[in-house]
């Protein structure tokens, strides 16, 4: 099912490169001298949401290879692939029983858990580059928030993990706004759902592993899911002749920084010596860009994969991204209502979007759909 694509192989250098990175990231936190004192070890089974044999999932093995090294033999942790304990959208209840010792999923699937989720990665047409997530997260208070949330759930949220835009693979051409309407995608979920069944769209939640066979059966006319390197890898190109995107501007109009995260069970987080809970939050936030890099580079020779098969890009237009997000904003509305966190972390991302620095929203744009002015 799968298309063939060459595994990315990290050099020795880059070994070198990210240990002398996450070196000085101990040494900052004192952490060289626990570590030397040598806590007992201990190995977490942890679950990513990568299908196996796909470009994900093999960067993330490497990342667990190396926190052995990383963490002088602490801690060892085996990476398991998408289903082996949980479905994609179950994880974070399996890591919550204690199923699993962590998890590597998509922070947006937590949302009908817990609304705030949906505002810890990208939604429909707010902010829209990796940059921005990261200063929001680390600069402005979405970190704190965030754990605050987790924690209330029984684990730790050890940090976001950047990893990339989402793509729509379909059957039928969809050039426009309009041609949404009546279509069946698979989406998330979620404020993600919402927005797109504004626009006429009957959504169906599916876990990537069951993406290929909904395009093949045509039990969907389109699925939402990564980047083009791991959908080519899950054989996308075989059962989907087009893919839609955003105008150049805006190439992802519902998700475009879908990011991850690394959490752990509370109990098995606080079993761990704070030096080394500091190593481990380093080497996650170095993976982080490790994770994103190596993922946009793979995303080159993926496009080019996709072409060759006769796939075609469709772009849709400047004018059908603000029809969108006319459509979007009263939704991030609803969704920021539901509880005082979420409220508190849409506000202050709401500030942001509203900033000179992003300026994507302006006062016009914040009315309902019968144009009255909206109100948190």
């Amino acid at each position: 099912m799968a298309g063939s694509m060459s595994r990315p192989r990290p050099s020795r250098r880059s070994f070198l490169r990210d240990g002398l990175l996450l070196g000085g990231a101990l040494a900052m936190g004192g952490c060289k001298q626990a570590l030397r004192s040598k806590p007992s070890p201990r190995t977490w089974r942890v679950q990513t949401v990568w299908d196996a044999g796909t470009v994900g999932f093999t960067v993330f093995q490497q990342f667990c290879v190396n926190m052995r090294s990383i963490t002088g033999g602490v801690l060892e942790l085996e990476p398991l692939p998408a289903g082996a304990v949980a479905g994609q959208f179950q994880m974070l209840d399996a890591v919550i029983a204690g199923k699993c010792d962590a998890i590597n999923g998509f922070t947006a699937n937590w949302a009908n858990r817990f609304p705030l989720a949906a505002f810890l990665s990208s939604y429909p047409l707010g902010l829209d580059r990796p940059d921005q997530w990261e200063t929001w997260y680390y600069e402005l208070g979405g970190l704190a928030l965030a754990r605050t949330a987790y924690e209330a759930q029984g684990v730790f949220l050890v940090g976001p993990i950047q990893h990339d835009l989402n793509c729509i693979h379909s059957k039928v051409p969809i050039r426009s706004v309009e041609d949404l309407k009546g279509k069946t995608i698979r989406f998330p979920g979620g404020i993600v759902a919402d927005v797109f069944k504004q626009a006429g769209v009957s959504t169906v939640i599916l876990g990537g592993s069951d993406v290929y066979g909904a395009l093949q059966k045509g039990t969907v006319d389109a699925a939402d899911f990564v980047g083009p390197a791991v959908n080519f890898n899950l054989g996308l190109a075989e059962v989907a002749p087009y893919i839609v995107m955003g105008p150049r501007t805006t190439p992802c109009l519902h998700q475009a920084v879908d990011l991850m995260e690394f959490t752990v069970n509370l109990e098995r987080w606080r079993e761990l010596p704070p030096e080394v809970q500091s190593v481990v939050i380093a080497a996650v936030r170095q993976y982080s860009w490790n994770h994103y890099a190596l993922i946009q580079r793979e995303n080159i020779l993926a496009w080019e994969k996709f072409n060759k098969k006769g796939v075609e890009v469709i772009r849709l237009t400047e004018e059908d991204v603000g029809k969108m997000r006319r459509m979007a904003i009263p939704v991030w509305f609803e969704w920021a209502r539901k509880d005082s966190m979420t409220r508190q972390a849409f506000t202050s991302q709401l500030r942001y979007l509203r900033s000179p620095s992003v300026a994507y929203i302006t006062d016009d744009m914040l009315v309902d759909r019968e144009g009255r002015k909206l109100e948190l």
